[in-house]
């Protein structure tokens, strides 16, 4: 008998397109040999299944399952491909665990810390992970902090960004303090709570990671170069960026960043496959100091995202790679 697994996509975020062609790109890479594959579009409480034959059905979700040819379908696993809200923060997981439906990222506590940049740094500047300062801001705040005082403690240029919010709406990068007001406004806009954070100057780079009850697997290093004022909505999805894989960089530095994101993978206790952002600076010897930025959960997955990328650059097959993700829960 063949699993059935629902490639659950959409939201109710500003990527929910781009989830859609992660499905997409999902869809494609599983093995339809040995599953049967369903994409499941997600928005609001409009829940549909998408059928063989171009048509769709309403998901109940009672306990998420649909009707075919008058039969009632179940599945057995969900792999969740949302950027964003409900599935990047913990809601459809919550769900799932009521349903004991197994599914491909991590556990509820570990999409809402994630999802929420401000305490995910400051969670994991506990384990000695190197993160940028950076300032909450709650809707009604606005004025807490003088502009002289943010420029004192941050400097400039410094970057204001939601704190949760799966996409790069709502980030600017401000370099002259009386920006800060209206960079400020525009993130407020995605998101009640807004950080400022410090900026870091140095070589941005990625690095995706999954791990079973068998192995531990730490893809190449991709090195990501734009023209823009930062990695913002351009970059990632209209093609304004340059992604190297592998990065041009030492073999050491290699190694180290390897190992911190094994390391970021254990600390949370990931499950699937995670990509952990990072910039990696100088310190004042002339050494590479690695800083995280942030741990995607739920990372792209159509064919030109940062993880297929780095599958095919680490010599493996993305079919595997989906396979063991989803047998490491049976």
């Amino acid at each position: 008998m063949k699993r059935t697994i629902a490639i659950v996509c959409g939201g109710d975020s500003s990527e929910h397109d781009v989830s859609l062609r992660s499905a997409q790109g999902l869809y494609s890479f599983f093995d339809h040999d040995r599953y049967e594959i369903y994409i499941v579009d997600v928005k609001g409480l409009d829940w549909k299944v998408n059928l063989p034959d171009g048509n769709t059905e309403k998901i109940d979700k009672n306990d998420f399952s649909f009707k075919l040819n008058g039969k009632t379908v179940w599945f057995d696993y969900a792999y969740i491909t949302i950027h964003g809200t409900p599935g990047e923060n913990g809601i459809m997981q919550g769900y799932f665990d009521l349903l004991h439906l197994p599914y491909s990222t991590s556990s509820v506590l570990v999409e809402a810390l994630t999802f929420d940049k401000f305490a995910l740094n400051n969670y994991m500047r506990a384990f000695g992970v190197n993160v940028a300062d950076s300032i909450l801001l709650r809707r009604g705040e606005e004025n807490k902090f003088s502009e002289a005082e943010i420029e004192k403690r941050l400097g400039m240029p410094c970057f204001v960004k939601p704190v949760a919010d799966g996409s790069s709406f709502g980030v600017s990068k401000v370099k002259k303090a009386d920006q800060i007001a209206p960079a400020l406004r525009n993130a407020f806009m995605q998101c009640s709570e807004v950080m400022i954070e410090k900026y870091l100057d140095g070589t941005e780079v990625t690095v995706g990671c999954y791990k079973t009850k068998e192995k531990s697997v730490v893809f190449p290093v991709t090195e990501v170069v734009t023209s823009n004022e930062f990695f913002d909505y351009d970059a990632k999805y209209n093609g304004q960026v340059d992604e190297i894989t592998p990065a041009r960089i030492s073999p050491e530095l290699t190694a180290a960043l390897q190992a911190e994101t094994s390391r970021i993978y254990d600390l949370l206790h990931c499950n699937g496959i995670i990509r952990v952002d990072y910039i990696v600076t100088k310190n004042a010897d002339g050494t590479d100091c690695i800083n995280m930025l942030e741990v995607n959960t739920t990372p792209g997955m159509t064919a030109t995202s940062f993880i297929p990328q780095q599958v095919r650059a680490a010599g493996l097959d993305i079919k595997d790679v989906l396979t063991e993700i989803v047998e490491n829960q049976f």
